[in-house]
């Protein structure tokens, strides 16, 4: 009676520890599925590019990510070892089985992106000083007269325009048939004026008008024709 109790008793003992074996086993198995995720080469790439350029040292220097069997190869180049070294640590992502770095240690690394904007910067800057001297000698060539105390363009068209005022405000020139021709500054008078002091005066008019460097005075005096 004892020896069948005990039996049993290890009988049930030995399928509850198989039970227990073949649950367990189960249960990993079931866990390895869960966790066995499928990562492709392009998914790698993406991840191992997004690690580096978070390195705020490495998001300027020159490298290149290349992906196969999920074997990551960085070319280009760095400024330092120390950059080297990181660029490899960032580049063991999930999914990676291997990192193969070839980057190059070049301190003028990133100085080419600067070089590149500076060229870029100092382009525009020319061209906009081109433009600038253009307008400049442009408005340099309308002013070239001079300009007069209110701020206008001192031209023939201006000087003859002054000197008619003039004229016409001058008591001793009343009656008088003046024609005024100006040209390259140099003023010329012509027709009739009714008196030697009006000739005179119309030349004196003419003389201090702003921007005038001659006078040739041929006008007549005696009675407008």
């Amino acid at each position: 009676m004892y020896l069948s109790k005990h039996i049993l008793a290890t009988g049930l003992a030995a399928v509850v520890i198989l039970g227990g074996g073949l649950s367990s086993t189960a249960y990993a198995a079931q866990a390895a599925a869960k966790t066995s995720v499928v990562v492709d080469d392009s998914t790698i790439h993406d991840r191992v590019d997004a690690a580096i350029k978070a390195q705020p040292t490495l998001k300027d220097q020159d490298i290149d990510v290349k992906v196969e069997n999920k074997v990551v190869t960085l070319t280009g180049s760095v400024q330092t070892a120390a950059r080297k070294a990181r660029a490899a640590r960032a580049a063991h992502v999930a999914g990676v089985t291997r990192v193969v770095n070839e980057l190059k240690i070049d301190p003028k690394a990133d100085k080419n992106v600067v070089e590149r904007t500076g060229s870029a910067t100092a382009g525009a800057a020319a061209t906009a000083g081109k433009k600038t001297g253009e307008a400049a000698k442009t408005v340099g060539e309308k002013t070239k007269d001079g300009v007069s105390e209110t701020g206008e363009v001192i031209t023939d068209a201006w000087i003859n325009t002054k000197i008619h005022t003039n004229m016409m405000n001058e008591p001793t020139l009343k009656g008088s048939d003046i024609n005024v021709d100006v040209k390259d500054h140099m003023v010329t008078l012509k027709g009739t004026v009714a008196s030697a002091a009006g000739k005179a005066r119309a030349e004196e008019i003419a003389k201090s008008t702003s921007g005038v460097t001659m006078v040739h005075n041929n006008l007549v005096v005696g009675p407008k024709k």
